[in-house]
């Protein structure tokens, strides 16, 4: 009887695509429900055929160079920014997202952050609790309307264009910034106007980032982007923690250049700027953007389907990132 190839899995998820991958594969899951820690990876991975990791697993070229069978490497994400993929892409091994799954569950999240940030709710909620209510009254708790305003979304991928459909749903006004700008006929079609990424700042109510983390958006929102945009302005980042300027941040909140933030990504996570975490127009959630029953597990039946494929039906995966190994084989 043929072995089953080996996969190492760097932390449990959903069971329904653990259910999928253990009849066909040898699965080694981390016995801890937490991060595994470099060197384990690298210790544990030497006889493995296959990867399952997470944004939190730095998958370098150390890493890969401890695993001479490895043969793909399959992120239980969209993003795969914490692995190299230069170096997995030289030695041939394919390396797998987890893409559009969580577009909609992610887009659901963002506007929620929206509509709390500009709302207050999270602060009502806690004035609630703490006893502080002592009846209806004019002015408490006055927040700013979502309605009619103008949403900046930078970035206008998947993501970006699913909150435009729900921020149209609110009578929105939409601008978007984006690398690369969009014909006509599809601004036309998503009801969005192109802006220079300044323009957009200077103009916006509420700025959504829906960027990627690259080189060019690490630090993408700092003191001089803080100043362009509105006092009465709020930002929502459920995107990438490093686009956003933490330090420079917390000054433009102080210095009131901006109205508020929702925040469910960090610059150096899980540590959060700690003055952050004392302000009331400051929403801060523990990166919960796709944490849907439906969209986690659909994510792990994705990457089961990645891993069979190319180790169990010997063919490319359906969402392979470095395409060009397979060009290059044939």
């Amino acid at each position: 009887m043929a072995m089953k190839p080996k996969v190492l899995l760097t932390r449990n998820l959903p069971r329904p695509g653990i259910d999928a991958l253990t009849e066909h594969v040898d699965l080694e899951v981390n016995p801890i429900d937490g991060v595994m820690f470099h060197e384990e990876i690298k210790k544990r991975i030497t006889d493995k055929d296959g990867l399952i990791c997470l944004l939190t697993d730095t998958i370098d070229a150390e890493v890969i160079g401890s695993a001479p069978r490895l043969k793909i490497i399959a992120n239980y994400a969209v993003g795969f920014n914490n692995i190299d993929l230069a170096e997995a892409t030289k030695k041939g091994i394919a390396v797998t997202n987890t893409p559009d799954v969580l577009t909609e569950t992610t887009a659901d999240f963002t506007f929620g952050l929206l509509i709390a940030i500009a709302r207050r709710i999270v602060e009502a909620n806690l004035f609630l609790r703490d006893g502080r209510f002592e009846g209806w009254a004019p002015e408490l708790m006055l927040g700013a309307d979502v309605h009619g305003k103008i949403l900046g979304l930078v970035g206008f991928g998947r993501i970006g264009k699913a909150v435009a459909r729900r921020a149209r749903g609110f009578g929105m006004r939409i601008v978007y910034h984006d690398a690369r700008r969009l014909s006509d006929s599809v601004e036309k079609e998503h009801d969005v106007q192109f802006r220079s990424f300044k323009e957009l700042l200077s103009e916006a109510d509420f700025v959504s980032i829906h960027a990627p983390l690259t080189e060019q958006t690490h630090h993408l929102f700092s003191s001089e982007e803080f100043n362009l945009m509105k006092n009465t302005s709020y930002l929502i980042n459920a995107a990438r923690g490093p686009i956003v300027d933490e330090i420079a941040l917390v000054k433009a909140i102080n210095n009131k250049q901006i109205a508020g933030v929702a925040l469910d990504v960090y610059e150096s996570e899980p540590r959060v700027e700690p003055e952050l975490l004392g302000m009331t127009n400051v929403i801060l959630v523990p990166h919960i953007g796709s944490a849907s029953t439906e969209a986690r597990t659909k994510m792990a039946l994705m990457v089961a389907d990645n891993i069979l494929a190319v180790l169990v039906k010997k063919k490319q995966p359906p969402n392979i990132v470095n395409t060009q190994i397979y060009r290059h084989t044939g």
